[in-house]
Parts: structure tokens; sequence; C-alpha cells
């Protein structure tokens, strides 16, 4: 599977990340095609993908179909924000991650959604988000997969602490890879997907896992000499060293849930920029 470029650089940083985490049992939110959930299980984590649209629940079965085999991974073909199905999700989970999620929840459904991540993680577990940032650069893609909004870091924060979570990692992804690209990103989405304007936001939410947009997300063979993650190495380590750059395309967060008996945290803002 060829990735964009933006994809590579979030894998990588994600990599970095878990790197630091000891690996548990995790539930991807939105799994799509799966691919994230491969990323988890290759770096020793186990756990289960739920994914609302059906032919995308199947694709994943399809690409974790080893881990599946080994009873280390499961795919639920259903919604996160519906008790019943999250009821055939594992709880006390260690980590909870969504990529590319959280901005197709209205308002309600965004709530909703921590309000299940709470019910699923353990006491330790955390919360890996990745949602499209820079409200600046809100366009055509957006309009077709059928997203409610872009975030900010000031969004972000305020949307954790209204529901009584910890921020404990904020930083901003594909800077400036993904901002050179998004003049052409936004034409191959127009030309390859202007007719999904006539859907609904839910009919373009349930399509936005499996796009084929030639040039964006189906990718000649050929382009895998570019487009891996030995030679984008340097463009990984300069997103590292732009990171907090405002007008990134691109957020990744930490969060938890704040217990009762928890301290407060008076380190989480630096942490945050770590």
């Amino acid at each position: 599977m060829l990735f964009p470029p933006g994809t590579i650089l979030q894998r990588m940083y994600l990599r970095r990340r878990l790197a630091r985490m000891r690996p548990g049992r995790f539930i991807e939110v939105g799994a799509g095609e799966g691919h994230l959930s491969a990323l988890l299980l290759s770096a020793g984590w186990r756990g289960a993908g739920i994914e609302a649209d059906a032919a995308s629940a199947a694709r994943a079965s399809e690409v974790n179909r080893d881990a599946i085999a080994q009873g280390s991974y499961e795919v639920v073909n259903g919604s996160w924000l519906e008790p019943a199905e999250g009821g055939r999700l594992p709880k006390d989970v260690d980590l909870i991650v969504s990529c590319m999620v959280l901005e197709h929840l209205d308002e309600r459904g965004e709530r909703a959604y921590f309000e299940r991540c709470a019910e699923h993680l353990g006491r330790a577990g955390r919360v890996i988000l990745l949602v499209p940032a820079c409200e600046a650069a809100w366009g055509i893609e957006d309009v077709l997969a059928g997203h409610f909004r872009r975030y900010s870091r000031t969004r972000i924060r305020q949307l954790l602490d209204a529901i009584g979570w910890r921020l404990e990692h904020l930083a901003g992804l594909t800077y400036p890879v993904s901002n050179l690209l998004l003049p052409l990103s936004n034409r191959l989405v127009r030309r390859a997907e202007a007719h999904k304007q006539a859907l609904s936001m839910q009919e373009r939410t349930s399509s936005s896992g499996r796009r084929q947009v030639p040039g964006k997300t189906a990718i000649p063979a050929i382009a895998g000499l570019i487009l891996n993650e030995i030679t984008m190495y340097p463009l990984h380590l300069l997103q590292l060293a732009c990171r907090g750059a405002r007008s990134a395309l691109v957020l990744y967060a930490e969060a938890r849930p704040s217990f009762p008996a928890d301290a407060p945290c008076d380190a989480a803002p630096a942490a945050a920029q770590q």
C-alpha cells in the first residue's frame, strides 16, 4: 500500500510516539481499511477496530487477516457512538486512536465520542487523535469528505478542558510539505470527487475511508521509490522541527480523562509542546 506524503509523515510521527509507550490493548475508531491498525499491530499492540462503512470494514479484515487469525485483532462493523456497537469492543484498554474521524462529527457527536472513550479506557489509558488543522485552510476536500470543521490548537484545548480531559501532548504535523502540496491536492480532489457534493454528510463520511483520487490516494507503484519512510526521513526531521507551526494542516493530540484522584498537572502545557 502506497500512502501520500502527508500520511507517511503522520505515520512516522505516530511510530515515534508509540515507541515511548508499552504495547497493550487498543481500539481504533473509524478504522477505515485497517492500515493504522496494522501499524499498531506491527508495534506489538493487540486490539480491535470499529468501522461504520461495511466495505471499509471488510477491507480492514482482509488487510489484518493474519492478526485476526491469531486472535490479536478483530473488526467491528458499526458505529462508535452507538452503545450497543461499542459494547462489542473490549473495556479497560490502554489506547484509543482515531485518524481523521473527529471532524466528521457534529458538536453532540464530538462530545459523545469522548464519553464512549471514557467508558472503554483503563485508568491509565489515553486517546490519540489526528485531526485536520488550520481553519484558514478549509477547502473543497473538507466539503467533499463530510467535515464539520478543522481544528486549531485553541479549539482542541478548549474542547478537552470543557469535558474534563487532560491534554498531554500536542503537535502540528506534515508542515511544510502538505502546505506546499495543498493547491495540487485540492485540484486532484475537485477533479475526482466533485460529484460527492450531491451526497449527504453521512454518505460523504461513509465513503471517506475508501477514496480513490488519482495522484493523491491512488498512487502508481513506481512512486514508491520516493514515497517511503527512508527517503522521506529528512522531511520527517523537518516536521519535528516545525511541529509548533500554527499553519500545520494536521494536529496530533494525546489526552486522557481526569479522574478525581488525579493530581493537578502543572506541567501539562509544557508537555503539550514537546
